[in-house]
């Protein structure tokens, strides 16, 4: 989220992660103005990493934990945002249940859920088109050379 703070007296901008953004705002300390996640389009915010040797070696672990993770994004997807909200707020022990079930409608009003665990090329790219406008990015990375769908193809066909 894009945040404009007045606490300050001055306009400001910073870039806050929720539920901090809708925080400040419901305390009047500014306004959401943007969302990194609909200007930026599709960005794998979180990825799995192994090494090939794991991957050969723990083929079930591997398809166990990618079969969870796509269970747990197909849940996010069809159960409503009080539903989500109430299964992690645990999580955010300081923060209202109604400001959670706010920011998970505002997620995924933006398409910020993933629905499967396949890392597509053009996310991969956009990705780090992202670090390297920001000088981050010594070197980019071909897709087919870190990316292996194999597990996330297998667990949704099934």
């Amino acid at each position: 989220m894009l945040y404009i703070p007045f606490a300050s007296g001055t306009g400001d901008y910073v870039q806050l992660f929720e539920p901090q953004a809708s925080i400040f705002e419901q305390e009047g300390k500014g306004y959401i103005v943007a969302s990194f996640g609909e200007e930026s389009g599709y960005v794998p915010y979180t990825t799995f990493m192994a090494k090939q040797s794991y991957l050969d070696g723990n083929k079930d672990v591997i398809d166990k934990f990618t079969r969870a993770i796509y269970k747990a994004q197909q849940w996010v997807e069809t159960h409503s945002a009080m539903e989500v909200a109430t299964s992690i707020q645990a999580f955010f022990e300081d923060t209202s249940l109604e400001t959670i079930e706010t920011v998970v409608e505002r997620y995924r009003n933006q398409g910020s859920f993933a629905t499967d665990p396949i890392l597509d090329e053009e996310e991969w790219n956009n990705l780090q088109n992202i670090m390297d406008e920001a000088g981050e990015l010594p070197a980019r990375i071909d897709y087919s050379t870190l990316v292996n769908t194999t597990f996330a193809e297998k667990v949704i066909s099934k």
